[in-house]
Formats: structure tokens, C-alpha cells, sequence
């Protein structure tokens, strides 16, 4: 597995541009918390909950990965699954209970949010990194996590 630093400085290599960077720190969360909104709209093997969904696995296995590179990283991130879920649920409860309207207005965002992403790269001039390695669609996070992190003085 890569070193964190080394993640983080090639996925900056795509994302110079000012404009492009704003878009992210706008595009990248909405990215994950529709995509927790879709997979928390699926059935799945018991009645689904605040944590027990599609949503809550995949961000769980996030974790795992973000354990993996960096225990500040796991820990911010811990935050940011915590508040992904609890978004979701008071969609969920304002759409009446309504998986179908969860998911529908997930499904907006998230297509929202990646044509952004896509404006934002076309403005830079370069690909996204994930086309070069899907494990970026994982460091986007961290990469606006470790502006933070560096504005803080956290070691990560």
C-alpha cells in the first residue's frame, strides 16, 4: 500500500487550479454523502437503520482503508461517517420515511456533484486522478481533509 503523503502530493498533481479546487471541496462531499444516500435506499438483508444499510457497510470498509494509511485520517473520517449517516436519516425522515424519495434525491446530487467534478477537471486541463487508479476516488476525501489537518497542525 502507498504512503498517505505520497497519495495525497499525486492526487494535487490534478488539482492546481483554484476554481477546480473549490468545485472539490463543494463536489467531493456531496459525492459521498449521495453516494451513502443511494446505497442506504437499497433493501438489504434486515430492516434497514440509521447504521445497518448499504451505506453504513461501505462506510465501514472506508474506515478499514483509512486505518490503513493514517490514524488521524480514520479518525477524521470517523466524524465525517457519523455525520454522512445522520444527513442521511434526516433526509430520509423529511421525505416521510421515504426510501424511493432518499434515493431520488441522492441520485440529483450525485450527478450534480460529478458533472461539477467533471467542469472542475475540464477547467484544469487534466484527468481525474481515479481514472489513473480507482483507489483515488478514496484519497479525494483526505486530500480536503489534510488542508484541514494542516490548518490545525495535525500530523496525519
Amino acid at each position: 500500500m502507498k504512503d498517505i503523503h505520497w497519495l495525497l502530493d499525486k492526487y494535487g498533481e490534478s488539482h492546481l487550479n483554484a476554481t477546480n479546487k473549490i468545485i472539490h471541496w463543494i463536489c467531493v462531499p456531496s459525492i459521498i454523502f449521495s453516494l451513502i444516500g443511494l446505497l442506504k435506499s437499497i433493501p438489504f438483508f434486515v430492516e434497514r437503520d440509521f447504521f445497518l444499510n448499504w451505506g453504513g457497510l461501505a462506510l465501514v470498509l472506508a474506515l478499514i482503508y483509512y486505518l490503513r494509511l493514517s490514524i488521524p485520517m480514520f479518525l477524521a473520517f470517523c466524524l465525517v461517517a457519523i455525520l454522512t449517516l445522520w444527513g442521511n436519516q434526516k433526509i430520509f425522515l423529511a421525505m416521510d420515511g421515504s426510501y424511493a424519495g432518499l434515493a431520488l434525491f441522492s441520485l440529483i446530487l450525485f450527478v450534480a456533484a460529478w458533472i461539477g467534478q467533471f467542469i472542475g477537471h475540464k477547467i484544469e486541463g487534466k484527468k481525474p486522478s481515479f481514472l489513473e487508479d480507482l483507489q483515488f476516488l478514496l484519497i479525494g476525501p483526505a486530500w480536503l481533509v489534510h488542508f484541514i489537518y494542516i490548518k490545525l497542525g495535525i500530523k496525519y
